[in-house]
């Protein structure tokens, strides 16, 4: 049985800790092929990638960065330590555009309501596990030497984002189209003449 797999056994309530349940498969222009969806919060989304082994995935399509995709724990067991260090994934997938005093500021302004703190107590008895130490460099040094030439992505990707193919094709036609839009505004001449 895999952590994950453990994890969803403890049939805790992942709303409290960002990872709310969902569509396994993501469903979002920005979501990789081969995601395995892990949990929600609004259009965030935490997976695993084929091809990544027990790497967890943040998938945000409204990212701060220039990339949708990007990773957070090297495995499950240290996504759990992020999770006990930070109190949600939300906190943990900030970091990416955040700098570390706008994460320790966020950390110490955020309440914890009683049901998060007993989501997360569950958890560390279940896994036996401390707190990660230094949360913020743990993940800044995982994202800096991230490869990301295995991440494959829908048609709708390129056509949305405009970025090439790996193949270093282009999407055909415009992402968007929208039908002209014609204003016809008044003359002060015509305004006065009223």
């Amino acid at each position: 049985m895999t952590d994950f797999q453990r994890y969803e056994t403890l049939g805790l309530d992942g709303s409290w800790i960002s990872l709310e349940k969902g569509d396994a498969k993501g469903g979002c222009f920005c979501t990789p092929k081969g995601a395995r969806v892990i949990g929600w919060e609004d259009g965030v989304h935490y997976c695993f990638i084929r091809g990544y082994g027990e790497t967890v995935f943040a998938v945000n399509p409204e990212s701060c960065t220039e990339e949708y995709v990007y990773p957070l724990a090297a495995n499950f067991r240290d996504f759990l330590r992020l999770l006990l260090s930070c109190g949600t994934a939300a906190a943990i997938e900030q970091i990416v555009w955040w700098t570390e005093a706008q994460f320790q500021s966020f950390l110490a302004e955020d309440e914890t309501p009683p049901e998060r703190t007993a989501v997360l107590e569950q958890i560390r008895q279940a896994f036996r596990l401390e707190p990660m130490e230094e949360p913020y460099q743990y993940v800044r040094a995982l994202q800096a030497g991230f490869d990301r030439s295995k991440l494959r992505y829908t048609d709708e990707f390129y056509q949305v984002t405009g970025r090439a193919r790996p193949d270093g094709r282009y999407a055909e036609g415009p992402a968007f189209e929208f039908p002209p839009v014609t204003f016809t505004l008044p003359h002060r001449d015509e305004e006065a003449g009223k």
